[in-house]
């Protein structure tokens, strides 16, 4: 018999497949983040050969020109065509790096134009200047990495700047922090489109955990102050990370530190940024946290290892500060065991 022409023997199925295909689009410039492109494109590559996933999302990468770009790390990345002859994607991903900071007046004019009609807008690091420059930001929430939120703040007044998550969902529009939290902000698109068990493949190829929300915190408590410049305030920062179920009040902080409660609070404001308290209910969360990724323990247990005393205390101080009650938490974000038959 003959052989079939390809139209013929390709079969409903494999239709449905390509139809399915999810087309995301990377937009390069000069200056570029190297690992704001690759990180996500890895990601949504993988899911692509995930089980279960075949054809999942067709990815392009487009400079104004199709010309290539060279990074901010010196590496030269050559895209598949010129954002021209690019038509309307599924996702568009707009990276940051360098290039941000004295953006092109023609990529500008091409977000205003083309942006719009992507049914995902998505920006990493400074990615989300450009977005903003070209007005696709105002009336929404966002968030970039830390060190620009002020001056995105400043310069678009109609953006609601959140400068403390790694990523955040407004409606179509998904903004992350610096460089790795494109990675978890794409593990998150990936989830929502193909469901966990493919997401959670994904992390495991690239050694990274599907556990980081999107409310988590850019800085660590440790990070997030600044470093007191007295040593007994300095020692009193480290006691409070290392004991955050002892007493933690602001009378016990201030007899460690050997000063008054009122001259302890001012002081550790003054050096810090922030009020002993506030530092204590971070250190605490970011403590809980830990442990609700990283053990067994029950929530009691963790409740008072932590110093909330009770486990509805912990569930006011976690619903209040992520959005979500601890066993939920733990149900989302911890990590996954390692199956018997994984490689090390």
């Amino acid at each position: 018999m003959p052989e079939q022409p390809e139209q013929v023997r390709r079969s409903p199925k494999d239709d449905r497949t390509r139809q399915a295909e999810r087309t995301v689009l990377v937009v390069l410039f000069d200056g570029v983040q190297s690992l704001d492109v690759t990180g996500p494109l890895e990601v949504f590559a993988g899911a692509g050969k995930a089980p279960g996933a075949p054809f999942a999302y067709r990815i392009r990468t487009a400079s104004l020109d199709g010309a290539s770009v060279r990074t901010s790390s010196g590496l030269t990345l050559v895209p598949d065509r010129a954002l021209g002859d690019c038509g309307p994607p599924h996702t568009l991903i707009v990276p940051g790096g360098e290039g941000t900071r004295h953006s092109d007046a023609q990529l500008i004019e091409w977000l205003v134009a083309h942006a719009p009609g992507a049914q995902r807008l998505v920006s990493v690091c400074s990615g989300a200047l450009l977005l903003a420059e070209a007005g696709l930001l105002d009336g929404h929430r966002a968030t970039t990495h830390w060190s620009l939120c002020d001056r995105l703040a400043r310069n678009h007044p109609e953006v609601a700047v959140d400068p403390d998550p790694i990523f955040v969902r407004d409606g179509r529009i998904a903004t992350s922090a610096g460089v790795t939290a494109g990675i978890d902000l794409a593990l998150a698109l990936v989830e929502e489109d193909l469901g966990r068990d493919i997401a959670l493949n994904v992390a495991r190829h690239l050694v990274v955990f599907l556990r980081r929300p999107g409310n988590q915190a850019q800085f660590s408590a440790q990070l997030s102050a600044q470093t007191a410049r007295r040593e007994p305030l300095r020692d009193v920062q480290q006691w409070i990370t290392e004991h955050p179920g002892g007493d933690l009040s602001v009378d016990a902080l201030a007899a460690r530190a050997r000063l008054s409660p009122r001259q302890f609070a001012r002081a550790f404001r003054s050096e810090t940024g922030t009020t002993p308290g506030r530092y204590v209910d971070r250190v605490r969360l970011e403590h809980a946290r830990r442990l609700l990724e990283d053990t067994d323990d029950g929530i009691e247990q963790i409740s008072r290892a932590c110093g909330y005393g009770t486990a509805e205390a912990m569930r006011r101080a976690f619903v209040k500060a992520v959005g979500t009650a601890p066993a939920e938490y733990r149900r989302r974000f911890s990590a996954p065991p390692a199956s018997a038959g994984s490689h090390r």
